[in-house]
């Protein structure tokens, strides 16, 4: 059955509950705290030589040292973007029109500021050969396809696969891959921005040559991101205008947003251990309960290897389930069907269908997780899951 009127009010006066942290996160309180204090007391512009202004280019130094030092990187190799899009663009766009790569290996289960560049104007025109590697049913990557692929180093070579899938959370090797690219001379770019504050990554002793971070995926502002750039490899701007971000992305930078940004991974990191032990026992306690409550349903992408974030759902579709995720909307529950950075028109999940056919009609839903969730509001999850399916 469906949430009746009656429910309806019932559940507009009880606080909503926000499972979709794989799409953003809400600030911490901290961060927020450090903006506003940005916003008011250091509003100069960076590239101006007058004490504003050198007030404001100070935080955003120190900014990129706490990013540069967290990852283990140069701070001449990190990069503040508008967010994961653009520096995900960035990485491929530049790798071809800089570096001489002539073919891309990637997946067909990647975020979509990859896809749509891969199908875009910028890199057809240089007719790219483009290399999307077979899948198993838990999203993972087929390793011994790609090393076969990389024994052929004729042609100068980009590898771009991300670190965990955005919809179903299955984990790359990423260690793996980095070693395969070194040792047959191809560049490797991650997407780490589902991981990025949740795993930790050390530039120094992983070969990778690019690699993109998101700000509001571990609880800090929209609209901010940075690339790390391996210090070898030489790029032009992708955006050009002045000569911000050490002449390599043109436009005023945003001030508060990096300072927030900074901060935000420096909390997640300095917390990680902890954060992370607590996520991993509401994901494993809803697991248990959807499996006793719930006989027909199933779980999309790797069992083991996944991000510990998220839990995605699959449900067999009927006149029950079909409108799931309006229910729980209606009920206070945010969750979401797969990538929010899918357009309004719902076409499905890519991902679902690289994984389980085109001809699936099934009801995926993704839950994911922060350290501010609670069991409490699982288990009010789960009263509205029995209330619509059973």
């Amino acid at each position: 059955m469906t949430v009746g009127a009656t429910s309806c009010t019932i559940y507009k006066k009880m606080k909503r509950i926000f499972l979709d942290n794989a799409s953003t996160t809400p600030l911490d309180p901290a961060v927020i705290e450090t903006m506003i204090n940005t916003m008011k007391n250091h509003y100069g512009n960076p590239s101006s030589i007058h004490a504003e202004g050198r007030q404001a280019r100070t935080l955003i130094e120190q900014a990129r040292r706490t990013v540069a030092k967290l990852l283990n990187a140069s701070i001449g190799e990190i990069f503040f973007t508008s967010g994961g899009s653009e520096s995900n663009n960035t990485a491929l766009k530049c790798s071809v029109r800089d570096l001489g790569v002539r073919r891309i290996i990637t997946s067909p289960t990647e975020h979509h500021s990859i896809i749509h560049s891969l199908e875009g104007a910028d890199l057809n025109k240089d007719e790219i050969n483009i290399v999307f590697l077979n899948l198993k049913k838990d999203g993972s990557i087929d390793y011994d396809q790609l090393s076969n692929l990389l024994n052929d180093n004729s042609v100068k070579t980009l590898v771009s696969l991300m670190h965990s899938n955005n919809e179903i959370g299955t984990l790359l090797d990423i260690e793996k891959v980095a070693s395969l690219c070194q040792e047959n001379g191809a560049y490797f770019h991650s997407d780490t921005v589902q991981t990025m504050g949740y795993i930790p990554i050390d530039v120094k002793k992983m070969p990778i040559s690019f690699l993109s971070g998101s700000a509001h995926k571990f609880h800090g502002p929209k609209g901010t991101g940075f690339i790390y750039i391996n210090g070898d490899n030489i790029v032009k701007p992708l955006i050009d205008g002045g000569g911000q971000e050490r002449n390599m992305r043109g436009g005023t930078e945003n001030t508060y947003g990096i300072v927030g940004l900074a901060k935000a991974l420096e909390l997640a990191y300095t917390n990680r251990e902890e954060r992370a032990i607590y996520i991993r026992g509401l994901r494993q306690y809803l697991k248990e309960q959807l499996i006793t409550t719930f006989p027909d349903i199933s779980f999309n992408g790797a069992v083991e290897n996944s991000h510990y974030k998220v839990l995605s759902l699959y449900f067999p579709a009927s006149d029950k389930s079909n409108l799931l995720l309006l229910n729980l909307d209606i009920a206070g529950i945010s969750v979401s069907g797969g990538s929010a950075c899918a357009s309004g028109v719902d076409t499905g999940s890519h991902v679902v269908r690289a994984i389980r056919g085109e001809a699936d009609d099934g009801v995926n839903i993704r839950v994911s997780f922060s350290h501010k969730n609670t069991k409490e509001e699982l288990d009010r999850l789960l009263e509205v899951l029995k209330s619509v399916l059973l």
